[in-house]
C-alpha cells in the first residue's frame, strides 16, 4: 500500500482541501482497473494476480470517471492493485481521462513497458512511478516473485529514459518498499534516484495482503526511524533538500484522506487501499451520494480532529496524521493512533 496522491508531493492548498471537503468533493481518485497481474509480489497489499470476479466493465470504468469529474477531480492516479499496463484497454481508459482534462498518474511494475509504450505514456503527459525495490538483481526478483523481473525493470526504464523522462512536464518517480531484504541498500537507492532526478517515493509496508504472510519482510521500527533519518541527512547534505523525519513516508506526508478516495475493480469504494473498508459501490450508489453519507469517510475527512491517542496531541498533528492503513491494519480502528510511529 502506498499514500499515492502524495507522490509528488502536496499539490493541493489548504484552501482548496477546505473547500473540497466542505462540499464532499474531490480533488484526486485512485482507480484500480483489475487484479490482474503479470508477476507475484510477496508484499503485495492487494495479493494481485488473477482478475477478480465481476470487475468494472469499461463503460463503468468510464462513468466512475464521469462522476469523478462532476465532483472536481483534477487527478486520477491508475493504482497498481494489478498491473494497469496488462489491462488491454489501459490507453482508452488514459485517453479517457485526459479529454476530461485531468491528470494522470500510473504506478507499475515496469516490465511490460517497451519502447512503443513509453512514447505514448511520454506524448500524452503520464506521470509515471515504477515500483522499483532493489538495485541488486536477486533481491527484486524475490520480492517480485518472478525471476527476470530486474531485468524486465531495467529495460522498461531505460525506455523510459530514452523517451525523455524525467523532465518538468515528465515526472518519474520509483516506489520503494521498506523491508528485512532492502533495507541496508536504501540510502543508496535513494541517492541513485535523486541524482538522476527521479523521485525516490520510499514507504513503510503495511500489514496487509500477501505482506501479511511474510513476517521474515519486517523491520523493526526503530530500524525504520534510523533510517528515515539517515535519508533526511543525505538529502539536506548532498540535495539540498530539508525534511522532519516521519513515517510513514520518507520527504512527504498523507494528506488523502481529505480529498480522495479508491475504487476498486468491483466498483466498491475505500477512503484508500490501507483503509480497505468498503464504504458504499458504485453498482448501487452515486459517487457523490457515498461520500456524502459515509460516517467512515465523513470521519477521515475530518481526520485533524477526530484522530485519538497521542496523534491527536502530537506537534505534528496541522501536517501529519500517520498512517491511516497501519492504525486500521494493527488496531481494527481507522481513527487509532499510528502504532508504527515513533514520535510517541
Amino acid at each position: 500500500m502506498s499514500c499515492l496522491s502524495e507522490y509528488w508531493g502536496q499539490e493541493f492548498t489548504p484552501q482548496e482541501i477546505a473547500q473540497t471537503r466542505k462540499n464532499n468533493g474531490l480533488l484526486s481518485l485512485e482507480l484500480e482497473l483489475s487484479r490482474a497481474c503479470n508477476i507475484r509480489c510477496v508484499y503485495c497489499y492487494a495479493a494481485s494476480g488473477l482478475p477478480l470476479a465481476n470487475e468494472l466493465t469499461a463503460a463503468e470504468i468510464e462513468n466512475v470517471i464521469d462522476q469523478a469529474t462532476a465532483l472536481g477531480i483534477r487527478k486520477i492516479i491508475v493504482l497498481g492493485g494489478g498491473e494497469p499496463l496488462f489491462y488491454p484497454s489501459i490507453f482508452e481508459v488514459i485517453d479517457y481521462i485526459l479529454a476530461k482534462g485531468i491528470k494522470v498518474d500510473i504506478f507499475t511494475n515496469g516490465t511490460l513497458i517497451t519502447p512503443e509504450i513509453a512514447e505514448l505514456l511520454a506524448q500524452k503527459g503520464v506521470a509515471v512511478v515504477i515500483k522499483m525495490n532493489s538495485r541488486d538483481a536477486a533481491v527484486q526478483d524475490y520480492l517480485a516473485g518472478r525471476p527476470g523481473t530486474f531485468a524486465a525493470i531495467e529495460k522498461g526504464l531505460a525506455a523510459l529514459l530514452a523517451a525523455g523522462y524525467p523532465n518538468e512536464h515528465l515526472l518519474l518517480g520509483i516506489q520503494t518498499i521498506i523491508c528485512r531484504q532492502n533495507y541496508d541498500e536504501l540510502p543508496d537507492i535513494w541517492r541513485w534516484a535523486r541524482s538522476r532526478k527521479i523521485i525516490p517515493y520510499v514507504e513503510m509496508m503495511t500489514l496487509q495482503g500477501r505482506a501479511s504472510e511474510h513476517p521474515e519482510l519486517e523491520v523493526p521500527i526503530t530500524e525504520i526511524k534510523t533510517l528515515f533519518e539517515k535519508l533526511s541527512e543525505i538529502d539536506a547534505k548532498e540535495f539540498g533538500q530539508t525534511w522532519t523525519p516521519h513515517p510513514p513516508l520518507a520527504a512527504s506526508q498523507c494528506s488523502r484522506h481529505e480529498y480522495s478516495c479508491t475504487v476498486t475493480s468491483i466498483g466498491e469504494v475505500h477512503p484508500c487501499p490501507g483503509v480497505n473498508l468498503p464504504v458504499g459501490n458504485i453498482r448501487e450508489q452515486s459517487l457523490a451520494d457515498i461520500l456524502r453519507t459515509s460516517k467512515i469517510i465523513r470521519d477521515l475527512r475530518n481526520i485533524r480532529t477526530t484522530i485519538k491517542g497521542k496523534c491527536s496531541g502530537c506537534d505534528y498533528n496541522t501536517i501529519c496524521y500517520g498512517c491511516r492503513g497501519h492504525a486500521y491494519q494493527v488496531t481494527g480502528d481507522y481513527l487509532a493512533e499510528d502504532p508504527l510511529c515513533w514520535l510517541k
